[in-house]
């Protein structure tokens, strides 16, 4: 079974030899928020990944479409879950959704609702960790780009934002320009200059 363990919580009864751990009184205690799959004695740190938070939005991919609940990818350590009665919306696999984090459950799946098909389009992924310079302060990264590129975006807190029509190619360049440059001092006025000046990037 796979459980979320946080700093110092004890992740098994016996001492374990795995990176991020550290053994205490004969038993073996995480340093970091990851999960453990006690099956397998794997653990995976979650620092720098997504960590999901009742409300947020996400974006992501439906690996398994079935009758009373829809599996989706959320490029992250753990599945996302929609189940019918939280949803109207008839998916197949492959499709690409927008929902909302319901809650996480004792087994590291995210129950979400409220999904919505994003229909065409292409899916890009980013660090989870950089989201928040994407959206900006009020959004206002996001609606720069939306506005200057004439692009439908998507963002998910997850790292998958999905992005539709307009000149989805700068789009998506600044997208990933943000990323790669959130920690380069002047990174507003850079992505300003480009989308105002695409031709000479």
């Amino acid at each position: 079974m796979r459980k979320i363990v946080l700093p110092g919580d004890i992740i098994a009864e016996n001492p374990l030899r795995l990176d991020h751990t550290i053994v205490e009184n004969g038993k073996t205690c995480s340093t970091v928020i990851g999960i453990y799959e006690d099956e397998k004695n794997t653990f995976i740190p979650m620092e720098g990944l997504w960590y999901p938070t009742p409300g947020e939005k996400i974006v992501g991919i439906v690996e398994e479409a079935k009758l009373n609940t829809d599996v989706i990818g959320l490029n992250a350590p753990y599945k996302g879950l929609v189940i019918s009665k939280f949803s109207e919306t008839s998916m197949v696999n492959g499709d690409i959704i927008e929902a909302v984090v319901k809650e996480l459950d004792k087994t590291g799946t995210v129950i979400l609702s409220r999904p919505r098909v994003l229909f065409g389009g292409k899916v890009i992924a980013i660090k989870s960790s950089k989201v928040p310079r994407l959206l900006g302060k009020q959004d206002t990264m996001i609606r720069q780009i939306t506005e200057k590129t004439k692009s439908s975006i998507s963002v998910g807190m997850n790292g998958l934002i999905w992005i539709k029509g307009g000149d989805s190619d700068l789009a998506t360049t600044a997208i990933m320009r943000i990323q790669d440059e959130s920690h380069i001092p002047g990174l507003t006025e850079r992505i300003a200059k480009m989308l105002e000046t695409p031709s000479k990037e």
